[in-house]
């Protein structure tokens, strides 16, 4: 008779060390509680640079990280034709110590479908977990679409069609699977991302790092082109010097491509005392900085793929009681509603009108903290999300059976 611990998932990741990508780790622990066994590979960075370690029950098999593609064709078939090799070569090395049943490939790039295709000859099947609209995701990037955007639509179209089931991470996401990947609707599931609500708590935090300002607003994030930090850092601005508000302190944490543009940025409007990068924070480090501040920012510009993304700053300061300022996003409403305020699309200064309201109304803060909190507990957390990513497996699963017993015995899987 088959258990979950007889059934083997193979998750790939390849833009994230593990466990630093916060959905797969909860995914992975998720499932190996659940009774699965699985392996995952992942780049090395950050830290991460073991080959192989098990944590928590998860086998990690880590490789070089790629180069990360900035601009052009070439650019791009390095750093994807990096990831192509390591995956293949340590899928080897996993299955030939433990055969996996399922490949879960959790883009970007999509270009984890040729993986499974490898492997589908031996009943191995495709579990798209769908993090970031890529062809959205390269027009934001490079302000362009031509014919890296059209192969991109095609990658795309063949991850879906590869997959036997998908996961998406909000409703819009749910929609594409549908829509643009064909996909039934019973074989998509919406696994949301977000903080466990055990570990992200809210508490008094580091204080120091408040340098004495009587407000202080934070960011956490990846510092790259679509993410908008030069409309935060242009709102600063207007905060500042437009709307008199100078007892206020920013704090920016993360990293990313254009991390050392945003913080010339800052120096040339001369603004660095009002600012502080922390770089890379994790775990109880990440928690300290984020419980000193009073109110979350989310600069994200309104186009095509922030638009239907899910943020994970926005939960994470909802999750920890922060009101948040964010553009007005379909999703960012679905997932913050009356957790924030929303400026103008794309428009820095009625970005900083927004925080100054903000800072004038210490009621509305606690009110709108309290609000975004409840409504992880009651609806957003992880703990929503546990159900329909064990139902995205049990109906992969289902699905395996389903064409094994309706195989020939030359085609069916001898394990």
């Amino acid at each position: 008779m088959t258990t979950l611990s007889d059934r083997h998932i193979l998750i790939v990741v390849e833009n994230l060390p593990v466990p630093l990508d916060r959905r797969v780790w909860l995914e992975a622990t998720t499932l190996v509680r659940a009774g699965y066994t699985v392996s995952v590979i992942s780049p090395m960075g950050r830290g991460w640079d073991t080959v192989f370690e098990v944590i928590e029950g998860v086998n990690i098999y880590r490789h070089p990280a790629p180069p990360e593609a900035h601009s052009g064709a070439m650019a791009y078939a390095r750093e994807y034709g990096s990831a192509l090799r390591h995956w293949f070569r340590l899928a080897r090395q996993i299955w030939q110590k433990h055969p996996f049943d399922v490949i879960q490939g959790c883009n970007p790039p999509d270009l984890i479908f040729l993986l499974a295709l490898w492997y589908r000859p031996r009943g191995v099947r495709y579990m798209f977990d769908h993090h970031d609209v890529c062809p959205e995701l390269f027009e934001a990037k490079f302000g362009k679409r031509g014919l890296l955007y059209s192969v991109m639509r095609v990658w795309e179209r063949l991850s879906f069609a590869t997959a036997s089931v998908s996961m998406a991470t909000n409703g819009s996401f749910r929609d594409i699977a549908i829509t643009r990947g064909k996909m039934q609707p019973k074989d998509v599931f919406v696994v949301r991302s977000a903080p466990k609500i055990d570990h992200f708590l809210p508490a008094a935090g580091d204080r120091t790092f408040r340098k004495g300002a009587a407000t202080v607003l934070g960011y956490v994030g990846v510092i790259g082109q679509q993410e908008g930090m030069d409309l935060l850092v242009e709102a600063a601005d207007h905060l500042i010097r437009k709307l008199g508000q100078r007892d206020v302190h920013f704090i920016i944490i993360g990293f990313g491509p254009t991390r050392n543009e945003v913080i010339q940025h800052v120096k040339d409007l001369e603004l660095e005392a009002h600012f502080t990068f922390t770089g890379a924070l994790y775990d109880d480090d990440l928690l300290a900085v984020l419980n000193a501040i009073d109110i979350g920012l989310a600069p994200d510009p309104k186009n095509p793929m922030n638009d239907i993304s899910t943020m994970n700053k926005v939960m994470e300061y909802m999750t920890l009681e922060k009101p948040v300022v964010q553009f007005d996003l379909t999703e960012g409403r679905v997932s913050a509603g009356d957790a924030a305020v929303y400026a103008q699309n794309n428009d820095p200064q009625d970005f900083a009108r927004q925080i100054n309201m903000l800072i004038g109304d210490y009621a509305m803060q606690q009110q709108m903290g309290g609000a975004g909190r409840k409504r992880v507990l009651d609806d957003l957390s992880w703990a929503h999300s546990e159900p329909q990513l064990l139902a995205a497996y049990a109906r992969i699963f289902a699905k395996q059976n389903q064409n094994v017993s309706s195989a020939s015995p030359k085609r069916a899987r001898a394990r």
